[in-house]
């Protein structure tokens, strides 16, 4: 079975955490043996420069190394730093014996030449090393013997061993405890790591098989809480989206339902020879026939709109033009309606649009007015310059729609039911279209109150400099 991504976080974090421990471990290693060595060729060399003076003092006094030869004793207390200046005046069988880690230390390193550069004393191999200390014994203006130290190589002798073991167990000791901690703080790290993110992808599943109300909770402002925050947002826009589509559905037939109903029972009738077959009966037929027409026509032109499929053929299009024109062929309407029009057209707003579909923005606006505006009420339109905008408003008399109803109105199949319901007629689709419209052309509308009291419908468009 293949590791998981807690598994694999947990590895990774844990495998950098013990590369970093295990190089810093070598490092310190290398670091404290080379920099132990060191100071102790210091310790020896500041040893050296203290004996010398012991070592003339003798010569000085005997007159030549023949005392000093193999008597290690004699050795020993001139090349120790502990002779005391008292000590020197002692006699052979007064002098105590050398320790065992002075033997191994000092003198093991330590030799002893004379004049000329014959060994004396000391280790006959640590005066034959090229890189060893030399220093010249002088008496009276005459170089008489040279002090010669060997450098460490490597700790040796019972005593720096066993200072070195017990560094090592200490550094071996801290390393597990680091170890450890880096175990713990690994699990720590992959656990609160993918939780969020294993609870994301449990709920995206959840999600992928049609549970639209999953949601996930997000209890930090990094990337795995934005990514919970960002499934959070796209859950609630699949569950309108499904909730508009399943409004959709119910919307579509039941607005065909209605045409279908009657053109069945109008057919039935004349059938049945209940309603005879006349010019009336045609007509009430051809108008159900229209109205479903109709109604395919808005569908098609707002699936069209949804998936970007729409012509429009961009021109400078003067706005009183394509609104004098709508408002002159709907003239007959408005009057037959009771109605009353009234315009103002602010001059030279000029913007870029396809005009055709323009007139098919201003046809459905009024459209909407005729058919629920109350007889003897009123339609202004009103066209001005604000900024770098077109604004042209659209406002109708009573009656009105409640202002919690006013930002649907621009929602397929929507009509404020308290007046504006299906007696008047429509299915509800002219304003989604107008909306497409506008924004194909890089504007906005929007649903007021009307100060007339009805419905204020104001279109904003981007001002072309005329």
């Amino acid at each position: 079975m293949k590791p998981g991504i807690t598994t694999k976080v947990f590895l990774a974090v844990l495998l950098v955490a013990l590369a970093v421990l295990l190089a810093m471990g070598v490092a310190g290693r290398w670091s404290f043996t080379r920099g132990f060595i060191g100071y102790m060729d210091e310790l020896a060399l500041q040893r050296l420069e203290d004996s010398i003076p012991r070592f003339t003092q003798a010569y000085a006094k005997n007159g030549n190394w023949d005392f000093l030869r193999a008597n290690r004793r004699v050795w020993f207390h001139l090349s120790s730093p502990h002779t005391r200046e008292e000590d020197q005046n002692k006699t052979m069988a007064e002098m105590p014996p050398p320790p065992e880690s002075d033997l191994t230390g000092a003198i093991f390193r330590l030799s002893l030449l004379d004049g000329e550069q014959r060994f004396v004393m000391g280790n006959s191999h640590s005066a034959e090393e090229a890189n060893a200390v030399r220093r010249p014994i002088v008496v009276d203006g005459r170089t008489v013997g040279w002090l010669v130290m060997a450098p460490f190589q490597s700790a040796s002798g019972t005593g720096v061993q066993r200072f070195f073991d017990e560094q090592l167990h200490a550094t071996l000791a801290i390393g597990g405890l680091a170890a450890l901690f880096a175990v713990a703080i690994s699990l720590w790290i992959a656990r609160g790591l993918v939780a969020p993110l294993k609870q994301v992808a449990a709920a995206t599943h959840r999600l992928a098989a049609g549970d639209y109300a999953e949601r996930v909770e997000s209890t930090t402002s990094d990337e795995v809480g934005r990514l919970a925050q960002d499934f959070n947002r796209l859950a609630r826009t699949l569950e309108a989206n499904e909730r508009m589509r399943r409004d959709f559905m119910a919307d579509v037939s039941h607005e065909l339902r209605t045409p279908l109903a009657v053109l069945r029972g109008e057919l039935e009738a004349i059938e049945d020879g209940v309603r005879p077959m006349n010019a009336t009966s045609i007509e009430s037929l051809k108008t159900e026939v229209l109205t479903l027409a109709q109604l395919v026509n808005d569908l098609n032109e707002l699936a069209l709109a949804d998936v970007g499929a729409l012509v429009y053929r961009k021109a400078p299009v003067a706005v009183a033009e394509p609104l004098d024109h709508t408002l002159a062929a709907f003239g007959d309407r408005l009057h037959d309606a009771g109605v009353g029009l009234e315009t103002d057209f602010a001059p030279g707003l000029v913007v870029s649009a396809d005009e055709a579909r323009l007139g098919q923005l201003f046809r459905n606006l009024v459209e909407n007015s005729i058919r629920y505006t109350d007889a003897g009420g009123l339609l202004k339109v009103i066209t001005r310059r604000d900024g770098n905008e077109v604004c042209i408003d659209f406002l109708d008399s009573a009656p009105g729609v409640p202002d919690e109803l006013l930002p649907k109105l621009f929602e397929r199949f929507f009509r404020g039911e308290q007046s504006r319901n299906r007696a008047t007629g429509g299915a509800g689709l002219g304003l989604a279209i107008c909306r497409r419209i506008v924004e194909a052309h890089d504007g906005s509308i929007a649903a007021h109150a009307s100060p007339l009291g009805g419905v204020w419908v104001a279109l904003r468009f981007p001002a072309l400099e005329g």
